[in-house]
């Protein structure tokens, strides 16, 4: 079993659409895979037609109850959010082990899946810190804008420490750059940016700006069901291959 964390601090820059379609590639794939939503936005859940749940990751953090899981389809399942989870972070501030909550929850389900992909809040408290102790690897998706940089030395910082002082095989598994024109000069300076940021750990699939990736969510599903011919299936597809190739 892999674990993969999606990590963005920003908001906007196509994380939670990333997790839910690298997930969903993973599932196209016969990869048994597990999404886990632990944003207390809840676009994940949402974005996959999960509403109206009794149960979230909430009350598993608060009452150490087992994960609820939400069958999507055969080979993907979510473990959903809820608003509640906003008051999550004050709740931890006392509690022993709080850092390595979510990676004790997850020790039953070791053998069930191949993959687990987890989304990240926009933020660099204690859920994100939960998210990245269990996690093997980060993958970072960066907008092709001039702003993208803003804080990614703090959020390289938080990796360092988990790694440091809980997690020390965990890795930035790949850098990928989203909602990009490759029409755009723009694009092309913040890709050398990047490259420069961050050497061999940008990957090469690249996610275009593309109407279908925005229209899926509201629909309740992911860009391989709602629009398999569109770029951004194109462009998850071959994100998910390279992910598979060196991750």
């Amino acid at each position: 079993m892999k674990t993969i964390a999606i990590l963005n601090h920003k908001g906007g820059t196509g994380k939670t659409t990333s997790a839910l379609n690298i997930g969903a590639g993973l599932a196209r794939l016969k990869k048994k895979t597990l999404l886990i939503d632990i944003d207390p936005q809840t676009n994940l859940t949402e974005g996959l037609g999960v509403r109206d749940i009794k149960t979230s990751i909430y009350n598993s953090i608060r009452d150490g109850i087992d994960l609820p899981i939400e069958k999507i389809n055969e080979y993907l399942d979510l473990v959903p959010s809820s608003l509640e989870l906003v008051g999550a972070e004050l709740e931890l501030v006392s509690r022993l082990a709080r850092e390595s909550i979510l990676k004790n929850l997850l020790k039953k389900l070791k053998t069930d899946y191949d993959y687990i992909v987890i989304d990240c809040p926009p933020a660099l408290g204690m859920l994100t810190i939960n998210a990245l102790v269990p996690a093997d690897t980060v993958l970072i998706p960066l907008e092709a804008e001039y702003y993208a940089y803003r804080g990614i030395d703090r959020m390289v910082s938080i990796i360092s420490d988990v790694r440091t002082h809980y997690n020390e095989t965990l890795t930035i598994g790949g850098v990928f750059i989203t909602k990009c024109n490759p029409k755009r000069l723009l694009t092309e300076h913040i890709t050398e940016s990047v490259q420069k940021h961050f050497g061999d750990k940008l990957l090469n699939s690249k996610i275009r700006v593309n109407v279908a990736l925005a229209e899926a969510p509201i629909q309740g599903k992911d860009i391989f069901e709602y629009a398999p011919g569109s770029n951004g299936a194109t462009d998850y597809e071959n994100l998910v291959n390279e992910i598979l190739t060196k991750i």
